[in-house]
């Protein structure tokens, strides 16, 4: 093996652990939609493994396309910078949504009292929130709301695939593909690029699993109602950093 791919293998694999723990976006809303989606920790590396996947290959592809098509560096620049703009918009969008989503619902999760007057003459009273179940013949309209959820929850992975395929890896193509294949051809780029998507995803699936048990372990009942309300909120945050930082 070429001495002078050793320097580059490691740089990948340093940069793409870097550049994923530089990114809060790469795992904050994994963890927190993770959590409050009460996903199983399979599929929440699995989820996680997914969209890192869409985010490395999206740039695999384009610098592939600029290497094999010789395409000048200075276009597949401003085409990542373009792609990375379109990723920030789409989780600034989804998470000012998350977060209007997650206020109804809290607000549908009001506890109140209702009075009942049975056939006896027995008056009760008692209390619930409008996505509990109790014993009543009014709970359908609690089941659409759990209907409802269950829906968002099964959307909110492939809104994330979407967005994270937009997600360009800024050091990919300049500082490891282009030098990899002027100096040692094709195979040395698709080598230093394995290298570097392992890290990425290896990094990506590390953090965000810490991260989940982490929060796990956080009980309380304003989480619990409000919960919804701080994922998108943290979806949001990441928005604001990567559309500020682009």
């Amino acid at each position: 093996m070429d001495t002078g791919l050793w320097p580059l293998l490691a740089t990948a694999a340093s940069l793409g652990t870097l550049h994923t723990l530089a990114g809060p976006d790469h795992y904050l809303p994994f963890i927190a939609m993770s959590r409050i989606g009460g996903w199983s920790y399979r599929k929440t590396v699995g989820i996680t493994l997914l969209c890192g996947m869409g985010h490395v290959l999206s740039s695999v592809a384009l610098g592939a396309l600029g290497i094999l098509g010789g395409v000048r560096f200075f276009r597949l620049e401003s085409i990542e910078s373009a792609r990375g703009a379109i990723a920030g918009w789409m989780l600034l969008t989804f998470g000012v949504g998350y977060v209007a989503w997650g206020l109804w619902r809290a607000l549908r999760r009001r506890p109140h009292t209702h009075v009942h007057v049975h056939e006896d003459g027995v008056v009760h009273r008692h209390g619930h929130v409008h996505t509990d179940d109790h014993a009543h013949v009014h709970a359908a309209p609690f089941a659409q709301a759990d209907g409802g959820e269950r829906r968002a929850s099964s959307m909110t992975p492939w809104i994330l695939f979407l967005i994270f395929i937009f997600g360009p890896c800024e050091p990919l193509i300049p500082f490891l593909m282009i030098p990899a294949a002027t100096s040692g051809g094709i195979a040395q780029a698709a080598l230093v690029t394995s290298v570097f998507s392992a890290a990425t995803l290896l990094t990506m699936a590390v953090v965000v699993t810490v991260g989940r048990m982490g929060l796990g372990a956080f009980r309380s009942p304003a989480f619990e109602r409000y919960g919804h309300v701080l994922a998108g909120m943290i979806v949001l945050a990441c928005g604001v950093a990567v559309t500020m930082g682009m």
